[in-house]
């Protein structure tokens, strides 16, 4: 849908109304003390006084049509105004003042050129027939300059008010499309945290029972399995506590701190995976943005699952540095995979808190490293 479809389909502004109806009854009102001798003067004034109202009306819909008949209105009154107590110099002046307030786009002023000077040239004509002086009609073109002004004025207005509708209307489409990429951006934001959670608790729990399997399937180590079954229950609620600080940090609750956090981390992890994980934290910790500290800890999460996955068994080592910013780096023995969707969601989800992640090998290790600069 364009813009157009959002905009009023009148060009003039609400109170242009207001105006015209005060404009016809100020014409009333000056013609009813009229008093002209001849008859077919009250035809010419009562024919262009409906003509004046039917030009007013059209205004807003048809603007040349209502351009004809406001100048067949002002070129005839302005014939005879020099004619006693005709009173027809007013109907001259409110149609000419109407026709300056019609914006007709292209045209631009030509119109109100053309209509101006139709009405100069009547009113010589009026001087010369009514034998009025030059003073008179010089008096009648000030008169009509300045109802030409204020109908100028009057339009300049109503176009300015017309660009404000635009601009409102533009800014609340781009307001809309805002919200739109916001929606996006949410729902991309939560697809990361659903990975980043069920990827380490499913993966875990799928490992303990692959070797729960196993060992009921191959050994017949009833004891062995039920003990791998009982880790499975842990992981499982260690899950559900995951969701749940998720979407705590979504909703911009409290975090834990960041050291205290990954010790956490890592000593689940070692009870879950019967691996060595050496913990170190450099520097003087400090207090974080909550998307700061979840985002690093998703990234430790992954770290460590990968390794679980790809280096089983070997020792595990986890640095948190704080520094110019906060560096967090995961390094374990052996060959890990450097694809998937869990190192794309921990780009992503560093790069929207300003982070940078890069994971690669490092000699004969896996190295992870996600960095978080000060802001």
């Amino acid at each position: 849908m364009t813009l157009k479809a959002y905009l009023p389909a009148r060009p003039h502004g609400e109170s242009g109304w207001v105006g015209r109806v005060l404009t016809g009854g100020v014409a009333i009102a000056v013609l009813a003390t009229a008093r002209p001798a001849d008859a077919w003067v009250w035809v010419v004034l009562g024919v262009s006084f409906v003509a004046f109202l039917a030009g007013s009306t059209l205004m807003a819909t048809r603007p040349y049509g209502a351009l004809t008949l406001l100048s067949a209105v002002a070129v005839s009154n302005a014939l005879i105004a020099g004619y006693p107590e005709s009173n027809s110099l007013v109907l001259a002046l409110v149609a000419i003042s109407d026709i300056a307030v019609i914006d007709f786009r292209r045209p631009g002023y030509r119109p109100i050129i053309a209509a101006g000077i139709g009405v100069a040239a009547a009113y010589a004509v009026s001087a010369w027939w009514f034998d009025k002086p030059d003073t008179w009609y010089f008096t009648q073109l000030m008169w009509t300059a300045v109802l030409v002004a204020f109908g100028l004025n009057r339009r300049q207005y109503e176009a300015q008010a017309r660009q404000t509708e635009r601009l409102l209307e533009q800014t609340r489409l781009a307001q809309s499309e805002h919200a739109r990429a916001a929606a996006l951006e949410e729902r991309g934001r939560i697809a990361r945290d659903l990975h980043d959670v069920l990827a380490h608790s499913l993966g875990a729990l799928s490992v303990q029972l692959e070797v729960a399997e196993a060992l009921l399937a191959e050994r017949g180590d009833a004891e062995g399995a039920l003990d791998r079954v009982r880790r499975s229950r842990r992981l499982a609620v260690q899950g559900l506590d995951e969701a749940r600080n998720a979407v705590a940090a979504l909703r911009a609750d409290d975090v834990l701190d960041l050291p205290q956090a990954l010790a956490a981390l890592v000593e689940q992890h070692e009870k879950d995976h019967g691996t060595q994980v050496r913990l170190t934290v450099r520097g003087v910790p400090r207090r974080l943005d909550s998307g700061v500290i979840v985002a690093l800890l998703n990234a430790a999460r992954e770290a460590l699952t990968n390794a679980a996955k790809h280096a089983t068994g070997r020792t595990v080592a986890v640095e948190l540095g704080y520094g110019d910013g906060v560096r967090l780096t995961v390094r374990n023995k052996g060959a890990t995979s450097g694809t998937g969707f869990g190192l794309t969601g921990m780009r992503e989800r560093l790069a929207l808190v300003g982070g940078t992640l890069t994971a690669g090998p490092d000699g004969d290790d896996w190295l992870v490293v996600a960095e978080v600069p000060d802001e």
